[in-house]
């Protein structure tokens, strides 16, 4: 093990430096050997000593010094496109070691309206590396949007049908809006499917106006020529689950916000027939305002555990 170690070490100190290398390709772009040494801001005897050990370390003649100043040999041109692929090499090594410099220790800050909040992306965040501290806003899809636009957060996370114009947006899950009401409930013993008409004409439980859930149902129902009926609007999951507890109202909200409920049995599903609920959910980002380094971490882990997720529960 010793002799690997000490045969590694003898090898990395004889690799020829990357400064010499850079000179290398500097002549073949500039012409000479003093262009290239103003194009790399050094001196020219630096320059062409440089070249001479360059030289004696490879045992090849790579310039040729004439009357009319310097070129490459042919060994040195058949040489550059190497040393090119190793001087961009080294600057994607640089690009990745500034990256991850920044992410360790960064802190970004996110907003999430609260479906997702509470019920995706604790888990999606489980992929971030752990030295970046994240941390979430909590409000509804418009809030959401305010608070990425106003430069409050970086990344945002939004339910609703419409983005606006000045956000970038990517889908990153699909989830689907169902209807839930009370064991006691009259629906909960149908063996049918109720029709948009029903729905609408019964009494609703509703989030707020600004509310994902409630922009895709609105959305929803519009493209079946229906209206949403008025009903109480409530600013959270937990006050409508509350309120469809009681026993008079029927609601719509994320399968993934109700998944503990309908599990226990305190609510139940009841299929609807004649409007699509399907919805896509998105991470949004100010235009022209390109997140940093650690945000575009984060989004890249939330994505993956997103896909991740999807993979592990197709439709």
């Amino acid at each position: 093990m010793a002799e690997e170690t000490t045969g590694d070490a003898l090898a990395a100190s004889s690799r020829i430096p990357l400064a010499a290398v850079a000179l290398l390709v500097a002549i073949d772009e500039h012409g000479s050997l003093s262009a290239a040494a103003r194009a790399l801001g050094i001196a020219q005897p630096s320059a062409s000593a440089g070249v001479r050990r360059l030289e004696r370390r490879t045992g090849l003649t790579l310039v040729d010094r004439g009357a009319r100043g310097t070129a490459l040999t042919q060994d040195g041109l058949r040489l550059v496109p190497r040393a090119r692929e190793l001087l961009r090499a080294s600057d994607a090594f640089e690009a990745d070691v500034a990256t991850l410099r920044s992410t360790h220790g960064a802190r970004v800050v996110v907003a999430a309206s609260m479906t997702i909040a509470e019920h995706l992306l604790p888990g999606w965040l489980a992929g971030v590396d752990p030295s970046t501290s994240v941390d979430v806003v909590v409000s509804n899809s418009v809030g959401v949007e305010r608070a990425v636009l106003a430069g409050e957060a970086e990344l945002g996370f939004v339910e609703s049908p419409d983005v606006d114009p000045r956000l970038d947006a990517r889908v990153v899950a699909v989830d689907e809006l169902v209807v839930v009401v009370a064991p006691e409930h009259p629906w909960a013993r149908r063996s049918r499917p109720v029709d948009v008409a029903m729905l609408v004409g019964s009494p609703l439980a509703l989030r707020e106006v600004g509310s994902g859930t409630r922009e895709t149902l609105e959305r929803a129902l519009a493209q079946v020529g229906a209206t949403l009926p008025v009903g109480p609007a409530l600013g959270s999951t937990t006050a409508v689950t509350a309120t469809v507890r009681r026993g008079r109202h029927a609601a719509v909200l994320s399968a993934v916000a109700v998944q503990d409920d309908l599990a226990r049995g305190t609510l139940r599903r009841v299929l609807v027939d004649g409007v699509d609920l399907r919805r896509e959910l998105r991470i949004v980002w100010a235009r022209g305002r390109r997140p940093g380094a650690a945000a575009q971490a984060v989004a890249r882990a939330v994505a993956e555990r997103a896909r991740a997720g999807r993979a592990a529960h197709p439709r």
